[in-house]
């Protein structure tokens, strides 16, 4: 018997595609933490806002990360908390 099926693994590529770049994995990192706003990711990372917003948009669309409003700003956080999971996993794969 096949560990996934067609569907499942298909679901579980996406995933890891949205995850695929560097700046991403960077912001899901930052998003493991807490909720932040464009502004604070873009300081934090030293990467200018207009590219976190392309960034968080591609993450919104894969549905691993959700927005809220409040004080007049967009803040972001994991729409998944099994994402803390694979950051973990990642982490002690490097090399």
């Amino acid at each position: 018997m096949p560990l996934f099926d067609e569907l499942a693994a298909r679901r579980r590529s996406e995933t890891l595609k949205a995850l695929g770049h560097p700046i991403r994995l960077r912001i899901v990192d930052l998003l493991n933490s807490r909720a932040h706003n464009v502004g604070e990711i873009a300081g934090l990372l030293v990467v200018d806002s207009a590219i976190v917003s392309q960034q968080l948009k591609i993450l919104r669309m894969s549905g691993l990360v959700q927005a809220s409003r409040r004080d007049g700003h967009s803040y972001y956080s994991l729409a998944m908390p099994q994402l803390r999971n694979l950051l973990e996993c990642l982490k002690s794969c490097e090399h």
